[in-house]
């Protein structure tokens, strides 16, 4: 690989902050911390959803501009003041959201290269342009045709290409939020290896991550923010067999302010009766004709039990789930869902949710939550019925339960009038669950719940789930953490190529009989 044209590291570490503050109304996000991160080093940001983490970033790549907050900046021992984003990189600084910001309709070459597009006489050239894109691909270990769509790329070449185009603007320090949240494994792999290397070749990355284990493997210092403020910062060495000195319980302790000796809590309810089943469940693919995504799915659940749902990436578990809520996704073939042995209408979204159906998204920024609207709006949103009177809602009684369904789930906010987005992750998957528990519903499908959600929001979203099993409810709990569904359902059922593997008790699951599983392919055991 070639090495990055970047100016000699000086002295002392690359980047200082000092004693930031910064505040919104009524909040302060940051009360004076710091961070030092060094020349070619990979140094990891940590804390619960809330702790201040992704401002801290905002406020050193001038999204959030110098006058907006106190404190101190410091690249190579010299202060800086960015006024905007442009600003923080022609410094070499560049961040990464957990949101892409591509352009889905341009080429790989477009996207890495836009606003430094090869020119000539003032016209792209595009044969340049491609051959420095293509350069910068194979940088990031990407092989890919630089005219190709990004919008043809899986996930995790799209985080490349984001890499390829920090990269283009010779980045020094790259900050990545969250980015292998929506990678599969193999992926993740890829682009922790990817962090290392350009470790080796000078560039420093700061890691945004709640994946503890990921976070050790590559660190070489752990920061981690609780409430606003610096807690403490880790030197993580490793010992010959690569084992680091700081362990996952050392570093929750730091981000919580507490040890969670348990992960999951303890069950309190009792396992009823067989509540619903789903028979012969098939779903082709919405546009590619003769590609079944669902294939004669068929599982039952009983009253107050959780029953996960595993299988790897492509398995079809999310194209399933969202069949069975009203038909959302794909071209229905045959098979039903049924309660006490009752066929229920489920043809559309209105006939689930009256049927007692609840589904929560895997994304719940597109598809769970109206982001510019508020607390309030977005928890009644499922259940105007319950809020209305003759066709019109009314204001007083909507507060009323929204305030009260928002301290049900303990969503930390400043009221149910604030918007949505300016919650933490982990309060906006509340938002989503108190959105669905408001219809009172009896079969509740959750689709990767905790993803992007640090442990402590975790444990509280675990406590929410197990509480309304102990109501009676049915909860379908699909997740790619096999520690999850081992430590949280009673039965969980492995998928594969969109046919249910096998199913197993919670009490005689481990990962290597559900990996078996949901490698297996076959008819229905």
């Amino acid at each position: 690989m070639s090495t990055p044209n970047t100016a000699p590291a000086a002295p002392g570490p690359l980047l200082r902050m000092r004693d930031i503050h910064k505040e919104f109304p009524g909040v302060r996000a940051l009360d004076g911390v710091s961070l030092s991160v060094g020349h070619g080093t990979v140094h990891a940001l940590m804390g619960e959803n809330g702790a201040g983490k992704s401002t801290l970033m905002k406020v050193l790549s001038g999204v959030h501009p110098a006058g907006s907050y106190t404190g101190e900046v410091l690249v190579d021992g010299e202060p800086v003041r960015f006024a905007d984003v442009t600003e923080s990189e022609r410094a070499g600084i560049a961040i990464i959201h957990q949101e892409l910001a591509l352009v889905p309709q341009l080429s790989v070459s477009e996207n890495v290269l836009l606003g430094h597009e090869v020119s000539r006489f003032g016209v792209i050239d595009w044969g340049a342009t491609h051959a420095r894109a293509r350069e910068l691909l194979l940088r990031v270990g990407l092989d890919e045709n630089p005219a190709t769509p990004v919008s043809a790329l899986s996930i995790g070449a799209q985080q490349m290409v984001e890499i390829a185009k920090a990269l283009a603007k010779r980045v020094r320090l790259l900050i990545l939020d969250e980015p292998t949240s929506a990678l599969n494994e193999a992926e993740s792999e890829r682009l922790l290896g990817l962090l290392l290397e350009l470790r080796a070749q000078g560039v420093a990355c700061i890691l945004i991550s709640h994946k503890i284990g990921e976070v050790m493997s590559v660190s070489d210092e752990v920061t981690i923010l609780r409430d606003g403020r610096t807690i403490e910062t880790l030197a993580v060495e490793r010992d010959a067999r690569g084992v680091p000195s700081v362990d996952e319980d050392r570093i929750i302790r730091g981000m919580v302010g507490r040890d969670l000796d348990q992960r999951h809590p303890e069950r309190t309810g009792r396992i009823g009766p067989e509540l619903f089943e789903v028979r012969d469940w098939t779903v082709d693919h919405p546009t590619r004709a003769g590609r079944r995504v669902a294939d004669g799915v068929g599982l039952t659940l009983r009253a107050g039990e959780i029953v996960g749902m595993a299988g790897l990436m492509g398995a079809g578990r999310t194209e399933f789930a969202m069949s069975l809520f009203g038909r959302s996704y794909g071209r229905y073939v045959r098979g039903g869902l049924y309660r006490d042995g009752r066929a229920l209408p489920v043809g559309s979204v209105a006939d689930a949710i009256a049927s007692g159906v609840a589904y929560v998204p895997e994304d719940r920024k597109s598809l769970g939550l109206v982001l510019d609207d508020d607390i309030r709006s977005n928890t009644t949103l499922a259940g105007l019925r319950r809020v209305s009177t003759r066709g019109v809602i009314d204001p007083g009684l909507e507060t009323v339960e929204a305030r009260r369904m928002s301290e049900h789930m303990r969503v930390r906010s400043h009221g149910t009038s604030q918007t949505v987005r300016t919650l933490s992750g982990g309060n906006q998957q509340k938002v989503v669950l108190g959105k669905w528990m408001f219809t009172r519903p009896e079969l509740l499908i959750l689709d990767e719940p905790t993803r992007g959600i640090d442990v402590g929001a975790k444990y509280e979203i675990y406590l929410i789930v197990r509480r309304l099993a102990a109501e009676g409810a049915c909860v379908l709990l699909i997740s790619s953490e096999l520690p999850e569904l081992l430590g949280m359902c009673d039965r969980i059922y492995a998928m594969c190529e969109g046919r249910i593997t096998g199913q197993v008790s919670g009490e005689e699951a481990d990962q290597e009989t559900l990996m078996k599983l949901m490698t297996r392919t076959g008819d229905q055991p």
